[in-house]
């Protein structure tokens, strides 16, 4: 057997539910189905009547802490809300994977299709003095945290209508609550640490959410931040979305542990369902109120899946197969799974999830045509936004010594 043979691990299979084997973690499955919670008692008349849900026992993993609870509260207006959002944020990536076909967005362009409970579902559990930070899959985030589906569109396309005046592109777009979009793998978690560090420090009752995916969980910079936010106590919720692949890597290639809520040593850990949006509105609450009722930081797992390759360059095939993939769209999709839900609950029928899903591809074609309609920044606009407003020097200096901006 030859030493790359050697090597090589079995084929990972995609959110396959595995048994854990971690010191001091319960031996079970993980469960990664869509739709796998049930009603309990019967639906109330009232939109905004509460009721509740039972998620599957399998739906956590905890480390160095009790699970979130199993019963989740919710409305059937809140119900419609989730799905709308999850579909328009599916519509809005797939133009933006048109576009970048038909060559008119260039460069980086990282999709989240797949992955929508995950923005949904964590969007739904915070309010607007949370904060949250990411890597390049940032485009759902954006438009939850008070960004526009056209705003994101205009960015990508480079015009000045985008979230950031067509300058930044796909991964950098930014709003007051969220910090972006970040294209440096893993860098963003010591800035979401240094973030949370602020929100204590003014006494505030809020929480960072600091992102990243599997393929960044090896930096040094990811433990790094683990050290200093247990050793502040910080409000941080370090959050690895687990799609099983880091770039063409598996995850079981490139990491010997991939029981990432584990790996903060003393800082406890939640694995959830990262496919069901009540599973991950259900964590996400569960380590708002950890951190903000003073217990330190929480690392929480979402195992979820992308359709599309890691970025617009990759085909998305040549380290697992396309069986692989069908076979997630047709059983595991996170859209699919609500829907089962309000159509089983009679929450809504085919014809009003229908209707939403009609709603939400007009809306996303509207966007496209307006953000087509906005014009690139002129070349004045580059010397705007380096520094932060109100507090430019004198004058800049350009690519050459004789160039200069005064202000």
């Amino acid at each position: 057997m030859s030493f790359r043979v050697a090597l090589r691990p079995a084929r990972a299979q995609a959110l396959k539910a595995t048994s854990l084997r971690v010191a001091g973690v319960q031996s079970r499955f993980l469960e990664t189905s869509a739709a796998a919670s049930e009603l309990i008692g019967t639906l109330p008349e009232k939109g905004d009547e509460e009721f509740k849900v039972k998620l599957s026992n399998d739906t956590f993993h905890s480390y160095r802490c009790d699970p979130p609870s199993l019963e989740v509260s919710t409305t059937k207006d809140k119900m419609i809300e989730l799905y709308s959002q999850m579909t328009l944020m599916r519509r809005m990536e797939q133009a933006c994977d048109a576009l970048y076909k038909a060559k008119m967005i260039r460069g980086f362009c990282h999709l989240a299709i797949g992955q929508e409970a995950v923005a949904v579902g964590m969007e739904s559990a915070i309010n607007g003095d949370d904060r949250v930070i990411t890597s390049y899959r940032c485009h759902p985030f954006a438009v939850l945290r008070g960004g526009t589906v056209k705003g994101v569109i205009a960015e990508l396309l480079g015009r000045e209508d985008g979230m950031s005046k067509g300058k930044g592109g796909s991964m950098h777009i930014f709003t007051p609550s969220f910090f972006g979009g970040n294209g440096i793998v893993g860098a963003q978690v010591p800035v979401g640490a240094g973030i949370a560090f602020a929100q204590k420090y003014l006494g505030n009752k809020t929480v960072t959410f600091a992102m990243y995916g599997d393929g960044a969980s090896n930096q040094g910079q990811v433990f790094e931040a683990y050290n200093m936010a247990k050793l502040w106590n910080l409000p941080c919720v370090f959050v690895c979305e687990n799609n099983k692949y880091g770039m063409g890597t598996s995850a079981e290639r490139s990491s010997q542990n991939t029981s990432f809520f584990t790996r903060g040593d003393q800082i406890p850990g939640i694995q959830a369902n990262g496919m069901d949006v009540l599973s991950v509105h259900q964590a996400c609450k569960f380590a708002k109120e950890w951190t903000t009722s003073g217990k330190g930081p929480l690392v929480l797992e979402f195992v979820t899946y992308r359709y599309g390759g890691h970025s617009m360059s990759d085909p998305g095939t040549t380290y697992r197969t396309r069986d692989e993939i069908q076979r997630m769209r047709s059983t595991q999709d996170a859209i699919n799974g609500i829907k089962i839900y309000l159509n089983n609950w009679g929450i809504l029928n085919d014809k009003e999830t229908k209707n939403i899903d009609k709603a939400a591809k007009a809306e996303v074609e509207q966007a496209v045509t307006e953000a087509k309609e906005s014009k690139p920044p002129g070349l004045e606009k580059f010397w705007e936004d380096v520094y932060f407003k109100g507090t430019e020097p004198p004058f800049m200096r350009g690519r050459t010594q004789d160039e200069i901006k005064y202000f």
